[in-house]
């Protein structure tokens, strides 16, 4: 539910930051801006899939089990070690880039889980949640975003934010933010 958001989210802002950069690309107005948004391909297929979930009764569910579950977890770890495999041969262009794609994908997920985790706090009382919050919070798109960018931004470099997600900050909320996280929500609770 939160990729939907954060792929219209991310199209409106390339789209407006284009517009008022004067770069050439769709100078629309902001409606059809957001209706190309809602209607980009792999938003209208999370939102779906999103709704056939909801719709769909327990019998239907099992029938279709075998793709959404089974199989889909083999093809899931496929998918993202092909993933892997392309951030991590493209990590040196990171380096091309200066220090600050590297600070952004390192520092940026503190930020993101530090306000989700302040916010979760407000919200519930279960350190689980609260951990669960602060990890998403800090995460990055790892599989629909790369996919929606891709088709929605051609222009996109995924050679700058394919290893940037995958190669600096998902290693980093798992080896840093992750247990940072769970010792802050630890101390609170006591």
């Amino acid at each position: 539910m939160m990729e939907a958001p954060a792929i219209i989210v991310a199209i409106l802002l390339i789209k407006y930051f284009k517009k008022t950069n004067g770069e050439k690309g769709e100078t629309s107005g902001f409606r059809k801006v957001v209706w190309h948004s809602i209607t980009n391909g792999s938003v209208l297929l999370i939102i779906g899939s999103l709704i056939i979930g909801f719709l769909a009764s327990e019998k239907q569910a099992a029938d279709v089990r075998p793709f959404t579950t089974d199989i889909f977890k083999g093809f899931l770890a496929v998918f993202l070690l092909d993933m892997g495999l392309t951030s991590g041969k493209q990590l040196g262009i990171i380096v091309k880039k200066g220090i600050y794609p590297f600070l952004f994908s390192a520092l940026m997920p503190f930020f993101g889980g530090f306000v989700a985790l302040f916010l979760s706090m407000q919200i519930t009382d279960s350190g689980g949640n609260q951990l669960l919050f602060a990890i998403l919070g800090a995460s990055a798109s790892y599989i629909a975003v790369p996919a929606a960018m891709k088709q929605a931004v051609p222009d996109a470099n995924p050679s700058l934010y394919l290893p940037m997600a995958l190669g600096i900050t998902f290693p980093i909320n798992v080896m840093i933010g992750i247990p940072i996280y769970a010792n802050i929500i630890h101390t609170m609770h006591g």
